[in-house]
């Protein structure tokens, strides 16, 4: 009866608006919350806010003003979160060592000892080594929880697609970019660079220069020395709700990998693994294949009606070598999140809603940092 009486007050308050805010529904992590932005960030990519919603409210700012509304109302209102900045166009050598600069200034700032970690696309291979940096440089592991979002751990068919262009890549990319972003064009970027970090060979091994993701990998592993817990969430989503610009590219130019298995890059078309020729499936998000997403646990999101939530999918496994994934983990088609490359960070107008996504982000990392 009790019981009854309490929902009821609960129902009624809620009716008249006056419930408790659903800030309290993502529990608060222990440690803040540090995004690490992909290629072509980082505060905006293609004219949109990069970690917003659709309406370019940051994901990560809570609700803890009088009257504030644009906010996230679906974490916790004590929640600490900090966006970093690299170089927009770049290496993950390079962006991994500005992001564990970055963190380094934020630790003394805010006074705490450890942080966690979110990247998305290329910013969850930085971060990889950020973690590295900053056990070498403190003495301790400084991230706890390590997730990465839709990142191309082992390379992408369209980097090596846009360095087989020829002379002229790196202006290609600063002109694409320079048309939709509005921090690309600073000093220090270097497009070429960052997609020869995209593929997964070595890309050119005359150049004096040893780069790719499988070196990457082996440089800066999955390891408990530099992070507590490793974890990620993939996307993958065919037909007319991919970007246009990513349905065009995937549809016209090549077929992105995706559920192929092999171990290394056995079609030289940039990224390990194989692919079965068919375009039009859930395979990859547009930019990157399934068998190049999984780092660590592989993550499954689900919407629910009163709170989205995050939960380890046991039956993949834990993928400890990136570089060598199993062949269930390679073309399982489990737990993926039916959304393009850039819908997860709310780059155009859809049904996503990033805000309840990210929230189930910070919860599952409270449980586990």
């Amino acid at each position: 009866m009790k019981q009854s009486r309490v929902l009821l007050a609960a129902l009624a308050l809620g009716v008249l608006g006056f419930a408790s805010p659903a800030s309290a529904a993502a529990e608060k992590t222990t440690y803040p919350v540090v995004f690490a932005h992909g290629l072509g960030g980082f505060d905006d990519i293609l004219g949109y806010d990069y970690w917003g919603d659709d309406y370019g409210t940051f994901v990560g700012d809570p609700c803890n003003e009088l009257f504030e509304v644009t906010c996230n109302e679906d974490i916790h209102s004590g929640q600490r979160s900090f966006v970093a900045a690299v170089q927009p166009l770049q290496s993950s050598d390079v962006r991994g060592l500005q992001l564990a600069e970055d963190i380094e200034s934020y630790l003394a700032s805010a006074g705490v000892r450890h942080v966690n970690l979110v990247g998305h696309s290329q910013g969850g291979i930085d971060a990889r080594k950020a973690a590295r940096v900053l056990r070498e440089r403190k003495g301790y592991a400084v991230v706890k929880v390590l997730l990465s979002v839709s990142s191309p751990h082992r390379g992408s068919p369209v980097a090596k697609f846009i360095l087989d262009l020829g002379p002229g890549v790196t202006s290609v990319i600063d002109a694409l970019f320079r048309i939709y972003g509005d921090v690309v064009y600073g000093p220090g970027n270097d497009g070429f660079a960052a997609v020869k970090a995209l593929v997964y060979n070595d890309y050119d091994a005359n150049d004096g220069l040893a780069t790719g993701a499988k070196l990457f990998n082996s440089n800066y592993p999955v390891s408990a020395n530099y992070a507590s817990h490793y974890a990620s969430l993939m996307t993958a989503q065919s037909g007319i709700n991919v970007n246009p610009a990513l349905y065009l590219l995937r549809g016209f130019f090549f077929d992105i990998d995706g559920d192929g298995y092999c171990v290394d890059d056995c079609e030289n078309d940039g990224a390990a693994g194989r692919g079965d020729g068919v375009k039009a499936e859930d395979d990859d998000d547009g930019l990157v294949g399934i068998n190049s997403q999984q780092m660590g646990y592989r993550l499954r999101y689900s919407e629910n009606f009163f709170m989205d939530s995050i939960s380890v999918d046991t039956a993949l496994g834990y993928v400890a070598n990136i570089n060598a994934p199993s062949a269930a983990q390679m073309t399982s088609s489990s737990s993926l999140i039916s959304q393009d490359h850039l819908d997860v960070i709310g780059l155009g107008g859809d049904t996503f809603d990033e805000m309840e996504f990210y929230a189930a982000i910070f919860d599952y990392i409270a449980r586990n940092d």
